[in-house]
């Protein structure tokens, strides 16, 4: 399995977003899908120029 080495910054805002014990990979894969999502979403009136 690969590792991946973070800096104390990051695992700060890693910490700060866990909630009950869960797991860095947990927390990265829903990011991942959250950007992904808005990346699909349709552009709203207002990001129009």
């Amino acid at each position: 399995m690969p590792q991946i080495h973070l800096d104390e910054s990051t695992v700060e805002r890693l910490d700060a977003l866990r909630t009950d014990d869960e797991e860095y990979g947990e927390i990265v894969n829903e990011l991942i899908d959250i950007n992904e999502a808005e990346e699909l979403a349709p552009f709203r009136g207002s990001d129009v120029e």
